[in-house]
């Protein structure tokens, strides 16, 4: 992977959490806000470097909470928690399947969140909870399953748009001359 692919996935990741904050149409329709940070993660864990997926929790999880009411950095660490998870079983995962990307997609949507309640309760806050928190835990594990393999064809799309990829030398020079007989 090169600079380019980190810094478009970056630049989706301002872009996503920017359209969370700014367009709750969703959140109003469906009682929840779908996050998609989670899916996020999951492609840079499957497609990218260690580091992108570190850049990816980290500026990911710092402009979530700037925009929300978590504590500064709450989101940080179950993002990367995630990632990292993805991202050291790669090699055993069929990434190219839409069923494994959607399957990754719902275990991370509902992991982060549960991970950031998790680390809430612990620093001692008091977020709000009862019976419509397991409706919108639902709505963001579904939401996130579904928003992966959008995401994989989105990023697979620009890949090939903007990204060349090198091109195949043959051992064999085309212009040898092969003689045969005597």
């Amino acid at each position: 992977m090169n600079w380019l692919h980190t810094i478009i996935v970056l630049a989706t990741v301002f872009l996503a959490v920017l359209w969370e904050a700014a367009f709750p149409g969703l959140r109003h329709l469906l009682g929840a806000q779908v996050d998609l940070l989670p899916p996020l993660v999951v492609y840079a864990g499957l497609r990218a470097n260690l580091l992108t997926v570190g850049l990816v929790a980290f500026c990911g999880g710092l402009w979530t909470d700037s925009l929300s009411a978590n504590p500064l950095g709450i989101s940080v660490l179950p993002l990367f928690a995630a990632g990292l998870s993805v991202y050291g079983c790669r090699e055993l995962v069929m990434r190219e399947q839409t069923f494994a990307q959607i399957v990754l997609g719902l275990a991370a949507s509902a992991i982060v969140p549960l991970l950031t309640l998790m680390l809430l309760l612990t620093t001692g806050q008091t977020p709000l909870l009862g019976w419509g928190t397991l409706w919108q835990l639902m709505v963001m594990s579904v939401g996130g399953a579904i928003a992966t393999p959008i995401f994989f064809a989105i990023f697979e799309w620009i890949q090939r748009a903007l990204i060349h990829a090198r091109p195949h030398e043959s051992s064999f020079r085309s212009d040898r001359e092969i003689r045969r007989g005597r």
